[in-house]
């Protein structure tokens, strides 16, 4: 019938009763699936994340800059040439192959192992928290190790996982080599008396067992191990110790004079900077945080500049720009293929979002002031290209995913990729590298039974025997059986 209803019970068919939000789901699901999705979306957050950071750069420092004697834009000068210097290390990690990528991750394990034992020689200096010793400087360059080997423990362990995971059976035989490793950075970072460090590489470390298929006791077990020495690395500081009661002071917001003047003021100066922005803000470059009155407002503290200057909206906007990140980039790991980009794609994911996380909570006074950066925000060189080049090698996951490979092989490569000459992804294949690493290796097992002489074995005409008169001797032999 064409008016399409039910003829038992007189209602209209199911179509025509539908709600217009199982068509916009549609749509969204739609949407979601598209190729290249995940790659396009974390190309726009990381470059939205650098704009802005290179604004509050900017705006942040312009105080500090001049009391340093230099002009204003002096610090936003170096801030952006470290920033360029991280978008070359972004665009090297795009256009390597996951496979070389696997094969240089001992190297860049080794290479932060040794910068981390030279932290704990006369070579190594301060660092941003109190009491801590986690740079090396070569003259008025500066490098923190902690933030390589972070990167370098995710990068080789994802590729030590992969390969041992699906060998051994159990979990111990896997995870022992990544386990080993991990404590062995673990307790150089904890050598360096940074705090924060140690926790966004502890979070890299868990992400690593978690992804890798860790049963949830050992998950629990490796937490209250962390837990345990961090508790006691705090109370065997005085300073740390009063951050704590600093935390309680935050959460609860009763201040007390003298703490306010003492151990809170950095907390409770960053709490006020924030609350002072409003909804919209007092303005790009209009903080008077930034004023001497909050310390580190170019680094630790540059999100309380960012609610003051853009107010809610901005800080929010921010928020939901890391918010994406981790979405999209646990996207980019669960619809991977190959093993080694899955935990590699998961572990950077988890430990840059977290690591923000990590940073804004302790603005807003939930967590406890550990020291650690606003990724890609926060002023800092090392934290800086460390991010970038981990951020390109998780958009390089999110281009090897199996649809983004296939369109790209029917539709051709972005304009983005063919501007920044990156090559076309390829497919991963099971075993694919054991059988490329086993094909040019010819084995011999003796020599062949039968072979074909060379020349050189062949007798010569004058060293050949007499031919018997008859042509061939299956001839011969028909004959004689005619006979």
């Amino acid at each position: 019938m064409s008016n399409r209803t039910d003829s038992r019970a007189g209602r209209p068919s199911r179509g025509a009763e539908a709600s217009p939000w199982v068509g916009l789901q549609g749509k969204a699901r739609r949407f979601l699936d598209t190729p290249q999705l995940d790659y396009r979306v974390l190309m726009t957050v990381t470059v939205a994340l650098v704009v802005i950071g290179l604004v509050m750069a900017l705006s942040s420092s312009m105080v500090t800059s001049v009391e340093g004697g230099g002009s204003v834009f002096s610090s936003f000068v170096k801030q952006a040439v470290l920033v360029v210097i991280g978008l070359i290390a972004m665009w090297v990690a795009l256009r390597m192959r996951p496979t070389k990528i696997r094969d240089y991750s001992p190297w860049l394990l080794g290479l932060a192992i040794a910068l981390l034992l030279l932290v704990l020689t006369p070579f190594g200096t301060g660092g941003t928290e109190v009491g801590s010793k986690s740079w090396i400087r070569f003259g008025s360059v500066g490098i923190q190790p902690s933030e390589i080997g972070k990167m370098a423990l995710a990068v080789w362990g994802s590729a030590s996982v992969a390969v041992h995971a699906r060998r051994e059976r159990t979990f111990f035989r896997g995870m022992g080599p990544f386990l080993c490793v991990a404590v062995f950075i673990l307790a150089l970072v904890l050598g360096q008396n940074d705090l924060g460090m140690m926790l966004s590489v502890g979070l890299v470390v868990f992400a690593m067992l978690y992804f890798g298929g860790a049963s949830s006791r050992v998950l629990v077990g490796g937490a209250v191990v962390g837990a345990v020495i961090g508790a006691v690395f705090t109370l065997t500081h005085s300073f740390r110790g009063a951050r704590f009661s600093t935390w309680v002071d935050a959460v609860t917001l009763s201040f007390s004079e003298a703490n306010s003047q003492g151990d809170a003021y950095q907390a409770k100066q960053g709490i006020l900077s924030l609350a002072s922005g409003g909804l919209t803000g007092e303005g790009l470059g209009q903080s008077r945080a930034k004023w001497s009155y909050l310390p580190e407002a170019t680094n630790d503290f540059v999100f309380a500049i960012i609610g003051e200057e853009l107010g809610w909206i901005g800080a929010g906007l921010v928020i939901l720009l890391f918010a994406f990140l981790g979405w999209f980039g646990i996207r980019t790991a669960v619809r991977q293929t190959d093993p080694f980009l899955r935990l590699m794609a998961a572990t950077l994911t988890v430990g840059i979002v977290f690591q923000a996380m990590f940073n804004m909570g302790y603005v807003i006074g939930l967590l406890p002031v550990t020291g650690v950066q606003l990724p890609l925000i926060s002023s800092g060189g090392t934290s800086a290209i460390i991010t970038l080049a981990s951020l390109g090698l998780l958009m390089n996951c999110a281009r090897h995913e199996p649809a983004a490979i296939s369109s790209m092989q029917h539709e051709g490569r972005p304009w983005l990729d063919r501007v920044m000459l990156l090559p076309e992804p390829r497919p991963y294949t099971a075993g694919g590298e054991q059988r490329a690493q086993a094909r040019p290796r010819a084995r011999r097992y003796g020599e062949p039974v039968t072979r074909r002489p060379d020349r050189t074995d062949r007798p010569t005409r004058r060293d050949s025997p007499p031919r018997s008169p008859s042509r061939s001797p299956y001839r011969s032999s028909n004959r004689t059986r005619r006979q």
